[in-house]
C-alpha cells in the first residue's frame, strides 16, 4: 500500500515505474547539469469519480493506466528544467489541469542519471518468486497484562494469470491513449494483500485463515468475469470479509500488470507469455466492515 500525506484513501491507482529521457541535443544545459534529463516515475490518482471501477466495473471516468504512461513519456520533452523538484511540479499540474474529475495527484520520481556517467546503465531481471504468508504482531503493556496492538496477516507476491475473462473498456479517450477498448483478454496480474484481525484470538489457527484467503483469491480470479482490475480487486476484498476472516480490510491490488492482446485461435497457434515488463500499473483499495 502506497501512503499519502493528506491521509488514507479509500481507493487509488496510477502508473509505477515509468521511465522517460529527454535529450537536449543542443548541449545547452545549465552549469553542473548534463544534457540527458531521465527518471523513473510513480504517478498515482485518486477520487470518487473512480469509485464505479471498483464496484461495478463501470470505466466511464477511468484514465487508464497505459494513458497515464503516455502522459509522462510525451509531456517530459515538453519540460525545460533539470531537476526532479520542478519535474514532479510539472506533471502534477499539468496532470490536473488536464483531467479536472481526478481530486488529487500524488507522483514520485527519482533519477535515472544520479551523476553524469559514460555508460549506459544495466537493466536487471528479478526472478520469479512463489507467494509467501506473512505476520505482524505489535504487544504493548498495560499493567501487568499484556495487550495486542495489532495482529496483521498477509500473503506477498500472489502472480495470477488467466486466458481471458477480462475485459477493460469505457475509458477515458483523448490525444495520449493508444489502448484500444478490450472485452475478453487474457491478464497476467502480481497481488499483494493483507489483513487485520479484529478479535486477534481469531489469527492464530495454525494457518487456516490463510489458507481459505489464498483459495478466495484464485476462485475470484479465475472464475469472476471482470470488467476491470480494480473490480477484481473489489470483489477478492468483499469475499474475504463475506468468509467471516475477521479482516478489516487492507488489501493491496499493486502490482505489475500484464494486459495482453487477445490472439488469433487457430489450432495451430500456441499463445506466448513474457515476463511483465516496465511500466505497470498500480492499484489500492482498502475494505473494512
Amino acid at each position: 500500500m502506497h501512503s499519502f500525506a493528506s491521509g488514507s484513501k479509500r481507493n487509488y491507482y496510477g502508473k509505477a515505474d515509468v521511465i522517460a529521457y529527454r535529450l537536449n541535443r543542443d548541449w545547452q544545459t545549465p552549469p553542473g547539469a548534463i544534457p540527458v534529463f531521465g527518471a523513473n516515475v510513480t504517478l498515482l490518482i485518486y477520487g470518487d469519480a473512480f469509485w464505479p471501477t471498483y464496484e461495478t466495473g463501470d470505466n466511464t471516468g477511468l484514465i487508464a493506466t497505459d494513458s497515464m504512461k503516455n502522459f509522462i513519456q510525451r509531456e517530459t520533452l515538453n519540460f525545460t528544467g533539470c531537476d526532479l523538484e520542478s519535474y514532479r511540479h510539472f506533471l502534477a499540474v499539468l496532470f490536473l489541469e488536464t483531467y479536472p474529475h481526478v481530486e488529487g495527484a500524488p507522483d514520485h520520481a527519482r533519477p535515472r542519471f544520479p551523476t553524469c556517467q559514460s555508460s549506459m546503465g544495466v537493466w536487471r531481471l528479478n526472478p520469479a518468486a512463489s507467494d509467501a504468508a506473512t505476520a505482524r504482531l505489535e504487544l504493548r503493556r498495560d499493567g501487568e497484562a499484556l495487550e495486542t496492538v495489532e495482529l496483521r496477516s498477509g500473503i506477498q507476491g500472489f502472480r495470477l494469470l488467466r486466458l481471458g475473462g477480462s475485459a477493460f473498456h469505457g475509458f477515458v479517450r483523448d490525444q495520449y491513449t493508444t489502448l484500444p477498448d478490450i472485452h475478453n483478454r487474457p491478464l497476467h496480474m502480481w497481488l499483494s494483500l493483507d489483513w487485520v484481525y479484529t478479535e486477534p484470538a481469531a489469527g492464530y489457527s495454525q494457518g487456516a485463515v490463510t489458507a481459505r484467503v489464498r483459495r478466495v483469491v484464485q476462485e475470484i480470479f479465475h472464475g469472476f468475469e471482470s470488467g476491470s482490475i480494480q473490480q477484481i480487486i473489489y470483489q477478492t476484498g468483499r469475499e474475504m470479509l463475506a468468509e467471516d476472516t475477521r479482516n478489516r480490510g487492507g488489501e493491496s491490488g499493486s502490482g505489475r500488470i500484464e494486459p495482453g492482446i487477445p490472439w488469433p485461435k487457430p489450432a495451430t497457434l500456441s499463445p506466448v507469455y513474457t515476463e511483465a515488463r516496465p511500466p505497470y500499473g498500480c492499484l489500492g483499495l482498502t475494505l473494512r466492515r
